[in-house]
């Protein structure tokens, strides 16, 4: 028999119920290859199930890891229901803002996986124009925006489309102290003044109990506050409240999703490796990558509803794996990277790379077996019809070429497949995490780089209350650095004073041929 079709049969796992297959044959593996990770499989199994247990897997933090075992028990939890009690008066106008108008709209004020998962459900459910649809085409769900950065474009843009009596704003954040979200909180509060309107009568929030936001929130008065787990990070938090607010107040069956996601999570549990699809696919991470993440990960959906789950998986695979130190305090510098677009677009996009350049990736295809909508382009073929071939034919150039694919088919784009998806790789980045003995539940890296931004807002300060003292300066960024005590900052220094004569009437600068760099006047 073709040798192709043998290993498919080998090396592709199905749940039939659910028509959700996942096929391995594509990578380059033995299973000699597999019996040598015998003793990695059993660590992962056995770790999995003390996570679940309720263990302490996040030891640098001292915390548990719950949002496996947390998830199987929230729809029957006081708080989703209290969720979908205030998304419904939400919807018929029994919650409104302070003017008594119905909410047409909500913002997700968020970053990373407080935005990415609501982004991605929202795209992926609600599609790509929801917030085109009349208040009837969407039975009195909202609208939907995010502020899920501290850019005052972002911000901006918002304004130009928001109606502030109208709109619902959620602010998540677990500690309250997240200084995106919170800059954003701060400027609408701002705006809501100026247009004589409370904010706090306009808003909701997700947080600890007892943190800053939760203080504020309840200090303020906003119509509602929700509490959030301490034990789940936020790239893992879409199968939690985080997920589930802004989904329930656009009409999305959180419920379904959460089946699905729990669904995987049975199937994960699975004791036999080969026939565990979160272990193969680690697996197949650990063999292609030798151990080191030394290839890339592309994620390709063919599927548009779906083109933000490379950006979702960028945070959760890079920033759970992406570790300096293992658990044992060995520096290891561990990882993989993440990117990926959507196909077939992408065919005359990167595929060009992954076809004839660098052998430094595996592709992961995601295909949707049924079409949205049936539109023939010949007798024989329609659309979905040719979708399906451009995707086996690169599939086919790939392996021709000795590159490596693995293959997920899901029947359609709804909640609960959706669910089986993001619960698969869940459970996929923590067994590779047990493979390579790292915590892939911490973020030391993110915490060094807002350590360092704080530094530069400091020196920032610092800079501005000098230059007062000395009733304005003139000179190069060396020179001002020199006058002002932090000769040692000049490169930083100048890179202040870049922003502020762009913002500040006050700062002006001109470029000087001669010293080849600008020359700032500040008054």
């Amino acid at each position: 028999m073709n040798n192709w079709i043998e290993r498919n049969r080998a090396y592709t796992l199905v749940d039939a119920a659910d028509n959700f297959s996942i096929a391995f044959a594509g990578m380059k593996f033995t299973d000699a290859d597999l019996d040598k990770l015998a003793p990695k499989f059993e660590r992962a199994a056995r770790e999995m199930a003390r996570l679940e247990a309720g263990a302490v897997k996040n030891p640098d933090e001292n915390r548990k890891v719950t949002h496996f075992s947390d998830r199987i028990e929230y729809p029957k939890s006081a708080l989703f229901a209290s969720v979908e009690e205030f998304a419904e008066k939400v919807r018929t106008g029994k919650i409104t803002g302070e003017t008594g108008r119905k909410f047409d709209a909500v913002v997700v004020n968020g970053i990373g996986g407080s935005a990415l998962g609501p982004q991605l459900m929202q795209f992926a459910i609600n599609g790509p124009y929801w917030n085109e649809k009349s208040d009837a085409q969407r039975n009195g769900y909202l609208k939907i925006y995010f502020l899920d950065n501290t850019d005052s474009a972002e911000f901006a843009d918002l304004l130009e489309v928001m109606d502030p009596a109208a709109t619902l704003h959620l602010v998540i954040s677990k500690s309250g102290g997240t200084q995106e979200t919170k800059n954003n909180m701060i400027s609408m509060e701002k705006f809501y003044a100026e247009k004589g309107l409370s904010f706090a009568k306009h808003a909701a929030a997700i947080t600890m109990k007892g943190s800053e936001l939760d203080k504020h929130a309840h200090e303020t008065g906003f119509l509602a506050v929700f509490e959030m787990a301490e034990s789940i990070g936020g790239r893992t938090s879409e199968t939690s409240i985080v997920g589930h607010l802004p989904a329930a107040l656009t009409g999305v069956d959180f419920k379904a999703f959460l089946e699905g996601a729990c669904k995987m999570d049975e199937w994960t549990r699975t004791a036999d490796p080969r026939k565990n699809p979160a272990m193969m696919l680690a697996a197949m991470w650990y063999i292609a990558g030798n151990g080191r993440g030394d290839r890339n990960m592309v994620i390709v959906p063919y599927s548009d509803r779906l083109i933000l789950l490379s950006r979702y998986m960028q945070q959760l695979v890079m920033e759970s794996l992406g570790k300096a130190l293992d658990l044992d305090g060995k520096e290891v510098h561990q990882g993989l990277n993440v990117f990926g677009n959507k196909g077939g677009t992408d065919a005359h996009a990167f595929i060009q790379q992954l076809n004839d350049g660098r052998d430094d990736f595996f592709a992961t295809f995601i295909e949707v077996m049924k079409d949205a909508k049936r539109l023939p382009i010949t007798d024989a073929n329609t659309m979905g019809n040719y979708l399906h071939g451009f995707l086996e034919g690169l599939s086919a150039a790939l392996r021709g070429k000795g590159r490596q694919i693995i293959t997920i088919r899901i029947p359609e784009v709804n909640e609960r497949t959706l669910g089986m998806v993001i619960a698969l790789y869940e459970r996929a980045v923590a067994v590779y995490a047990e493979f390579i003995n790292i915590n892939a539940f911490h973020q030391p890296g993110v915490q060094a780089y807002k350590l360092a931004a704080k530094g530069i807002l400091t020196l920032r300060e610092t800079l501005m209350k000098k230059i007062a003292e000395l009733k304005g300066v003139s000179g190069t960024a060396e020179e001002i650095a020199a006058k002002v005590g932090e000769p040692d900052q000049a490169v930083e220094i100048g890179g202040l004073l870049d922003k502020a004569a762009a913002n500040c009437p006050h700062v002006t600068r001109e470029f000087c041929t001669m010293a080849n760099a600008w020359y700032y006047t500040v008054k």
